[in-house]
């Protein structure tokens, strides 16, 4: 078992996949709908918001990309997310406070891996000169996420000056930029956490391109409302259930941190056009049982499980099911694995299986890929069918839990560096709410609290209060949960102790716990 550094991501999905990808995937490069893009790029094989990212995910075959830009200290448009340089470069600071000449000295690749170090911060223009060659000769889609205001008129110079045109929407969470936008005649999309009321009539009423909202967001009344008027879309889509589904809706676009999934996903609903069935690979999630945290191990992300995963064979004719597992991140020993099915027509079998061991902090959970290969023959209406095969993927998430009662408990944060002090954070609930507190900050300086609650992260004091969402207590199965202690090391470097996944706001940081309400009797 092996720890890394804190921010250590997944290593390249095609080094992953080597050995099983070598037949050719039946119907995995047809084109939309619904448009698929890559979230900030290729995420889990490049460092986010790069052209290393953007070229990945257009090599894999996408559809196209997903950026944000932000503005540099001189004006420039570029292409970063946070506000701050500390996540995802070996710079501190705010990105308004460095102009073009200081963001050419900045390594955007090395925090990611050492074979990309020395990667730019892209300008806005290069972006809009990548072409994909695996499409031919169509340009790539571009959703251009604004995170803040004031940067209309340059985005359109930029944009005029493309020819042929770049095809794209231009998207942002603030309806002022949206506007704005869209008053430049620019194509307009508005971004939003799950679709409500409040956003149809805007959307309506304002005439907006597109509206898009994160993981599970078209769940619920007003996502089965009439949205004829727009563009459907979704964001950050990578679970295995919700692409598939969304691939049968008629959803415009997507885009996920999984291009490989996502194509997949996409190609299995156009070759089996009338089904409703669950994704083809179902694994149970992994829980990290809070007794193992123990004073020997304390805070290490690892555990030993005895699980299965279910393997179904969607197809209406006989296939070979490769299974196999896939370690991006840490150390596993894993029994079982892989194993060779022969699947008749609709058939399932349970793959047994036995995984051990983990890493210091979370990222990027092993994944099970079963291939699906098939010869050639007469299909049941007699019809000729091709040989060809097809590559799912599904994550096997790892997951701790807290329960959301009335007594104090002590979540114990995790120890993600050798001689990590013990620190930990009390949790309560009170009514409608979750109160949080800081109980030990573990040595960190100028300590507050972050936290994430669903798709949305909030920040406080020493204290910090957490508003339930409606009908908790009908969900059994809890909300995805995670808290943390930001604050200063004694070397004055800026670090987040956490008490699982999630956090802080980006990719590669596994996956968030859950807050499970208290079983009635």
């Amino acid at each position: 078992m092996t720890g890394g550094a804190p921010r250590r991501p997944l290593s390249p999905r095609r080094n992953i996949y080597e050995g099983l990808s070598g037949l050719e995937v039946s119907g995995a490069h047809l084109t939309g709908p619904p448009l698929l893009l890559g979230h900030r790029g290729a995420p889990r094989e490049a460092p986010e918001n790069t052209l290393a990212a953007l070229r990945r995910a257009l090599e894999a075959g996408l559809d196209g990309v997903e950026y944000d830009v932000r503005a540099c200290g001189s004006g420039d448009l570029v292409l970063f997310h946070d506000a701050r340089m500390e996540r995802t470069t070996d710079h501190q600071g705010a990105l308004c406070d460095m102009d073009m000449r200081d963001l050419f000295s900045v390594d955007a690749g090395g925090w990611f891996a050492k074979h990309f170090a020395g990667e730019p911060v892209p300008l806005l223009d290069e972006a809009l000169s990548l072409t994909g060659e695996a499409r031919g000769t169509e340009p790539p889609f571009h959703m251009i996420e604004l995170k803040e205001p004031g940067l209309i008129s340059r985005l359109c110079d930029l944009l005029e000056e493309r020819r042929p045109p770049v095809p794209c929407r231009v998207a942002s969470f603030r309806r002022d930029v949206v506007l704005e936008a869209r008053d430049a005649g620019l194509s307009t999309m508005l971004l939003g956490l799950a679709a409500c009321e409040d956003d149809r009539r805007f959307v309506r009423d304002e005439r907006i391109d597109a509206y898009s909202v994160g993981p599970r967001g078209w769940k619920g009344e007003a996502g089965t409302a009439d949205w004829s008027f727009t563009e459907r879309w979704a964001w950050a889509i990578d679970d295995p259930d919700e692409l598939l589904e969304l691939c049968r809706q008629p959803l415009f676009g997507l885009n996920s941190n999984e291009p490989h999934r996502a194509l997949g996903a996409r190609a299995l609903a156009r070759m089996l056009p009338d089904s409703t069935a669950l994704y083809p690979v179902q694994v149970p999630e992994l829980f990290i049982e809070p007794e193992t945290l123990d004073v020997r191990s304390r805070g290490e992300w690892f555990g030993d499980w005895s699980t299965a995963a279910t393997v179904l064979n969607p197809f209406p004719f006989a296939v070979e099911a490769r299974a196999a597992a896939f370690v991006p991140h840490g150390a596993f020993e894993i029994e079982g694995l892989p194993r060779v099915l022969e699947l008749e027509a609709g058939e399932e079998r349970s793959v047994e299986f036995r995984i051990r061991g983990g890493a210091r902090e979370p990222g990027p959970d092993p994944l099970l890929g079963v291939l699906y290969s098939w010869q050639a023959g007469l299909s049941i209406e007699g019809s000729v069918r091709s040989g060809g095969s097809l590559l799912l993927d599904a994550p096997m998430v790892r997951r701790r839990a807290a329960t959301a009662d009335g007594l104090a408990r002590r979540l114990e944060l995790l120890a993600e560096r050798p001689g990590d002090p013990p620190a930990s954070i009390t949790a309560r609930r009170a009514g409608r709410d979750m109160v949080l507190s800081i109980e030990n900050a573990g040595g960190l300086a100028e300590p507050h609290l972050v936290a994430r609650l669903g798709l949305e992260v909030a920040r406080g004091g020493r204290g910090l209060r957490l508003r339930l969402p409606e009908r908790f207590d009908d969900v059994p199965l809890g909300v995805e949960f995670s808290c943390g202690i930001e604050g200063l090391t004694p070397e004055g470097e800026r670090r987040v102790r956490r008490w699982a996944g999630g956090l802080p706001a980006g990719l590669g940081h596994g996956a968030p716990g859950l807050l499970i309400p208290l079983a009635r009797g």
